[in-house]
């Protein structure tokens, strides 16, 4: 007797979720599903619509006063940003729910698949042994899973949409006034509009100069001082590793205010020291040139460390019978390290210095607990010399609330180092030649 369960299995569930697994026979997981999805139907009847109400109007009436017998009453509004974060987490919870949905029918797809070849629907029992026996990973990463999408993806798209709005003081600032979607005009501005264009100009050339000296000299910084303390003819190595080590250990923060105190025009011990040769004080903090001078010598002495552990590291995996092999052959030290020392320290370490690259793009501690960005530059919207996308960024929500710049700046800045580090990565020899080491 030819029967096509599958067939109607699937279109029950496809028309009642739930119902395919009822017919097929799995009573609890029936219920289960079909539970679910009247739950679903009754709160996304009504919050669906507003959902998609709320994303694509972001509201129509603001919060506002009105005279009632001579006093001033507040009425509320709609609120733009709410409503779209709360748009937001109805939609994706919708998404979630369209998984689930789709993953019935399957489910009930494969097991009327099961019964047509003759076989028994699995139990519910055998069905959480199988979860537990062969899914047990996949089911382990559902809450994490979940706390991605609403933690991590939910905030970026929140923020991608915001670039999209004129979301920005003092116009448009909820309640008392509504935020509306202006397409790429924030894009618009940071290009077309001089006092914005320059500032963003100035502000990435010199976040892509000082990330690019930061990465090198931390790096070069590190790799001369670890290859110094792997030779032999060097005493009390472990004393020379422990005091480099200091910076690293030492939180970055206090260590950051404690250079800003100690490098003050005015009062720091540095400039109190030149003093005492005769040597006038320095504008250490307080010059556009000194000022940057001075955060690129303060971040050696604050990434340094890391590099040096990292070489370190390296060096200590290096076999002795490569230089004793190349010693035969009558190569030098400085052929050793050129021929055998450096192009394996590059092949571990150039991942790690893509990434380090990617971190000064928004080495935000550095800049901001130092200069703050200053000194000021008349001629920049919101912004100093010193001051990095991030940091801008930084200043332009938390203290001036232009939202839409400042999201706008944040795809950028992503846009940026994202395709750069990806580029870079696939030249590397770490991933063309990943056989090399093993």
């Amino acid at each position: 007797m030819n029967t096509n369960y599958r067939l109607v299995a699937a279109l029950l569930s496809a028309g009642v979720p739930g119902t395919g697994q009822l017919y097929n026979r799995q009573w609890i997981k029936g219920i289960i599903v079909l539970s679910l999805s009247v739950v679903a139907v009754y709160y996304f009847s009504s919050s669906l619509p507003e959902a998609i109400w709320g994303i694509t109007t972001l509201g129509d009436v603001p919060s506002r006063l009105i005279e009632v017998d001579g006093k001033s009453q507040h009425v509320p509004g709609d609120h733009s940003i709410n409503l779209m974060i709360q748009s937001l987490i109805v939609l994706f919870l919708f998404a979630l729910y369209i998984l689930v949905y789709v993953s019935a029918i399957k489910d009930a797809y494969r097991t009327g698949r099961h019964r047509d070849s003759g076989r028994s629907p699995a139990s519910f029992k055998q069905t959480l042994k199988y979860v537990h026996d062969f899914k047990f990973a996949q089911t382990m990463l559902i809450l994490p899973a979940a706390g991605i999408l609403f933690l991590t993806i939910l905030p970026i798209v929140f923020m991608i949409l915001l670039a999209f709005t004129n979301y920005a003081s003092p116009h448009h600032i909820p309640p008392g006034n509504l935020v509306d979607w202006v397409g790429l005009d924030s894009f618009a501005q940071l290009f077309r509009l001089k006092s914005w264009s320059g500032t963003f100009l100035g502000v990435l050339g010199w976040t892509v100069i000082w990330a690019v000296i930061a990465t090198v000299t931390t790096f070069v910084g590190g790799l001369i001082v670890a290859l110094v303390l792997s030779q032999k003819e060097i005493w009390l190595k472990g004393t020379w590793r422990t005091l480099i080590i200091i910076p690293y250990a030492i939180p970055q923060m206090i260590s950051l205010l404690a250079m800003k105190m100690m490098f003050n025009g005015q009062f720091g011990p540095i400039n109190q020291y030149l003093s005492y040769f005769g040597l006038g004080k320095l504008p250490w903090l307080t010059d556009p040139y000194w000022a940057k001078f001075t955060v690129i010598v303060v971040n050696i002495w604050v990434g340094m460390p890391l590099s040096f552990l990292l070489v370190s590291g390296v060096l200590s995996t290096i076999s002795t019978e490569l230089y004793e092999a190349a010693k035969v052959e009558g190569a030098g030290r400085w052929q050793q390290g050129k021929m055998i020392t450096f192009p394996i320290i590059m092949f571990a370490i150039a991942p790690i210095l893509i990434i380090q690259l990617a971190g000064n793009f928004n080495n935000f501690n550095v800049i901001y607990l130092l200069t703050n960005g200053g000194p000021s530059n008349p001629e920049y919207q919101f912004a100093g010399h010193t001051d990095l996308l991030i940091t801008w960024l930084y200043k332009l929500t938390l203290n001036n609330n232009i939202y839409n710049i400042a999201s706008a700046i944040g795809i950028i800045l992503f846009l940026i180092i994202a395709g750069f580090s990806i580029l870079n990565y696939r030249q590397t020899r770490s991933f063309k030649d990943e056989e090399m080491i093993q």
